[in-house]
């Protein structure tokens, strides 16, 4: 997937093209479980030109995680500093822990013309859909919910407590897909297929007519 060129703009009955475009912010969500993580990492394994925002959160670093990769990892008192002092885009208390996107970070790249993705639960999608209405919100879905209690469990990551929370509200979480522009299902052993779904999103929105302004 090729990068952005430059804009076409139509004026009387030709067109002429114009200087680069801001850029469009992708959030993609989902259940927990669902694997928004994989789908991100492989996203950008196969070179997507896409600026990638690292969530800060505050929930302990898991075994295959490093720190400032897969997600910034940081103290209850430091999380709350930043939300204080206005550094987030949107926050939410996910399953007992902080997790939140830089407000700085995403104004900026979106200014500089790049195309943002934002990997978030599906309370952090509703808060930037009234943040940023015209951004493009795609939500990942398990073929089952039998296969998302399954990948749950097999994550060994989360308490017996915390996996029956997850599997409690999952339903709730999967009740909010209407509110979406695209769904991706992401099946078993088909990540790449989910991958090769949201290029095409991605190539479809670059390309509309009528482009998505993007005001945060």
């Amino acid at each position: 997937m090729k990068g952005k060129g430059f804009a076409l703009s139509a004026i009387g009955s030709g067109a002429i093209f114009t200087s680069e475009e801001e850029g469009l912010l992708f959030v993609l969500s989902g259940p927990s479980g669902v694997g928004k993580d994989a789908t991100i990492n492989r996203m950008k394994e196969l070179g997507f030109p896409l600026h990638f925002i690292v969530t800060y959160t505050t929930r302990p670093i898991r075994a295959n995680e490093v720190d400032g990769r897969d997600y910034h990892f940081v103290s209850v008192s430091r999380f709350q500093e930043m939300i204080q002092s206005g550094e987030f885009l949107e926050w939410a208390l996910v399953y007992g822990d902080y997790k939140g996107n830089s407000r700085r970070e995403v104004r900026e790249a979106i200014a500089a013309g790049k195309d943002v993705i934002l990997r978030i639960d599906v309370q952090g999608a509703q808060t930037i859909r009234q943040l940023a209405p015209e951004a493009v919100f795609i939500f990942l879905a398990p073929s089952s919910m039998e296969e998302l209690f399954q990948r749950l469990r097999k994550r060994k990551s989360d308490s017996p407590e915390q996996l029956a929370t997850r599997m409690a509200i999952a339903p709730k979480e999967m009740a909010e897909l209407p509110k979406f522009d695209y769904v991706v299902v992401n099946r078993d052993e088909e990540l790449d297929q989910a991958v090769r779904q949201i290029e095409a999103i991605i190539t479809a929105e670059r390309c509309r007519v009528k482009k998505r302004r993007i005001l945060l």
